[in-house]
């Protein structure tokens, strides 16, 4: 049966051995001599070999045995061993090390998370993350797949989702995206009527209109588009008019224009999306309490 070290006993076996005496590595442990002595007496019990020579009147030093002079550096291995663990495990546990993965749709991800995530890795410049941007759609498939933490994302159909938690944070909304020389683009609200008379592009935001009065124009669509990019080319060609939210409306463009749909009013609501029976990594817990956080101070 292999023996039970304790880290403590190696700890004096160690700071005995380096500092030459009992009452040195007493004072280094804030122990009594008597203290030490015990527990190196205990460890060489456990071990069935003597540590240290015996003491003679002359000297007070401590002079390792053969044994001892081999077990040494083993000693020390263990404790480093021990201390790289506790040490990895602490600073995981305050998400300043590890790995995380998260995923959100592409609104959020440039918008949002870049000063959210520049503020949060300030304090942990060891943590690794992964991080994907894809559609509503593939957020939650990656949730639901566990290849990430956690999503942000809306949770459209929640009834179809009872497997996932949705945190609420942003409220996103539906406008008409069009180039700035369009005919609509001199208007500051929108009814969905008035779209019937120009060529819709829909994308996979457009899903925001079904259950609402505007639904009939996901009929009207003319074209599918997915990817934002080709999305905004073909706006800036003049192909037609889109539908989107106000986050995924590209602000840096200088040649479309937003204006908000009034009739009806589409509001989509972003949020933490997560598996409901499964508790978060400590950095993935700790990054969705520094977004809620953060959410609040900015509606203050």
């Amino acid at each position: 049966m292999l023996p039970e070290l304790k880290i403590a006993q190696l700890r004096h076996f160690v700071w005995v051995a380096e500092l030459k005496g009992f009452h040195a590595a007493a004072e280094k442990a804030h122990r009594t001599q008597p203290a030490i002595s015990l527990s190196i007496k205990d460890l060489e019990n456990k071990l069935g070999e003597t540590l240290f020579e015996k003491r003679n009147a002359k000297s007070s030093n401590a002079e390792l045995t053969p044994f001892g002079r081999h077990f040494l550096p083993q000693a020390k291995e263990l404790i480093a061993h021990h201390d790289r663990i506790a040490e990895d495990m602490t600073l995981m546990a305050e998400h300043k090390t590890g790995h995380l993965r998260l995923a959100s749709v592409p609104s959020i991800a440039s918008r949002m998370l870049p000063s959210i995530l520049s503020r949060f890795v300030a304090n942990a410049p060891d943590l690794h993350i992964s991080f994907y941007d894809d559609n509503a759609s593939a957020v939650l498939k990656m949730v639901e797949n566990q290849q990430v933490d956690f999503g942000i994302a809306s949770l459209w159909k929640a009834e179809e989702h009872g497997d996932k938690s949705f945190t609420p944070i942003w409220e996103d909304h539906v406008g008409v995206v069009c180039p700035c020389d369009h005919p609509l683009a001199g208007e500051t609200s929108l009814h969905w009527e008035t779209l019937r008379d120009h060529r819709l592009i829909s994308n996979g935001t457009s899903r925001l209109l079904e259950g609402t009065e505007a639904e009939p124009l996901l009929l009207d669509s003319q074209f599918y588009i997915s990817n934002i990019i080709s999305l905004v080319a073909m706006l800036e060609a003049g192909l037609g008019v889109t539908t989107l939210p106000r986050f995924a409306f590209p602000e840096e463009s200088n040649t479309l224009t937003f204006i908000p749909l009034t009739t009806p009013e589409v509001v989509r609501r972003i949020g933490i999306v997560r598996l409901s029976n499964k508790s978060l990594p400590p950095a993935a817990d700790a990054l969705v309490q520094f977004i809620l956080e953060q959410s609040k101070e900015q509606k203050k």
